[in-house]
């Protein structure tokens, strides 16, 4: 078993293997991800680090799926390797710096922050493992099944690894593999810092999926002609957008219910904001694609705009969404 010591600069090392730093961590955040980037500061400790450290587990799984340009049997075969030293036995089996260096020179991606992920991987890894026993299980068990989720996935794609999703079902199977099981991790990391929400912890594991679900459609929708390129098609022939933007919508008022149902039990204002903002983002964009098509963005401002609103309502008391 791995002995794990405090050691100076905000590092854990065991056997040689360090952790990332609180810094290091939010470099990475930065460098990976959009809207997590901004709404996990939000958080209070230790749930910012956790929530920080499942994203990136689950942003390196991402990176094997959507490896365009590796063949599907080594898309498969990485994500499998990432679920064996994220096991319980992956104390026997740790990731080593010859296959990531090999993962990294094979470029699965290109965009270099998320290179440099996979090249962190095995310390992102002892930094989840560190987060302690309640924490740890929790993470791993629905980042192991959200990578099951992507082999299966993968393993559907065709010859040239292009994916295709054949109805609304379909689509929303795949996004409850890759957001909704991320709505009910997060579900269960925010009990565990807010005991106060147990007594509404059925209601919000009835809507936990849904929340996730909702913006995952959104990220879809606006970016459809850029997964198109990259041989994925998440939007199924024969489905009219608008029954996407219709389930989208759906989502996120069910999306609403969830924040409103923790802002009832008295959950920290961290919770709060990091879940609120999100959601204000997606109805934004949504706004923006369905007027200007897929790829439109909201602004930097109006990012700023909902974070000051979303600080603002908590202080006051007021409506955390509008309408």
């Amino acid at each position: 078993v791995m002995t794990v010591e405090r050691v100076s600069g905000d590092r854990v090392s065991g056997n040689g293997s360090g952790v990332l730093s609180d810094a290091e961590l939010n470099d990475l955040l930065e460098k990976t991800s959009r809207t997590f980037a901004v709404s996990i500061p939000l958080l209070d400790e230790p749930t910012r680090r956790r929530v920080g450290l499942s994203y990136l587990l689950l942003r390196i799984a991402d990176n094997f799926e959507d490896a365009a340009r590796w063949p599907k049997a080594d898309r498969v075969a990485a994500l499998e390797r990432f679920i064996d030293v994220l096991s319980e036995a992956g104390e026997e089996s740790r990731l080593t710096k010859s296959e990531v260096d090999r993962w990294v020179a094979s470029r699965p991606q290109e965009i270099d922050g998320y290179l440099e992920l996979i090249s962190e991987a095995p310390r992102v890894i002892e930094s989840a493992k560190a987060l302690g026993p309640l924490p740890w299980r929790s993470v791993r068990r629905h980042v192991t099944r959200s990578a099951r989720g992507m082999i299966d996935t993968v393993e559907r794609s065709n010859a040239e690894g292009r994916v295709e999703l054949r109805d609304l079902e379909d689509l929303r199977a795949y996004c409850y593999l890759v957001a909704g099981i991320v709505g009910e991790l997060l579900t269960e990391l925010f009990v565990l810092e807010a005991p106060s929400l147990e007594r509404v912890l059925p209601e919000l594991e009835a809507r936990a999926a849904r929340f996730g679900e909702g913006l995952q459609l959104v990220n879809i929708v606006k970016d459809e002609a850029a997964d198109a390129l990259e041989g994925r098609r998440f939007l199924p022939p024969g489905v009219e957008l608008e029954e996407v933007f219709e389930l989208a919508r759906r989502d996120l008022e069910v999306a609403q219910e969830y924040v409103e149902l923790m802002r009832r039990s008295g959950t920290p204002p961290g919770h709060l904001a990091f879940t609120a903002l999100p959601v204000r983002l997606a109805w934004d964009t949504l706004s923006a694609v369905e007027s200007d098509g897929a790829g439109a963005k909201i602004s930097r401002s109006s990012v700023l705009g909902h974070v000051m609103a979303v600080r603002s309502a908590l202080e006051a008391g007021g409506p955390l969404f509008e309408g």
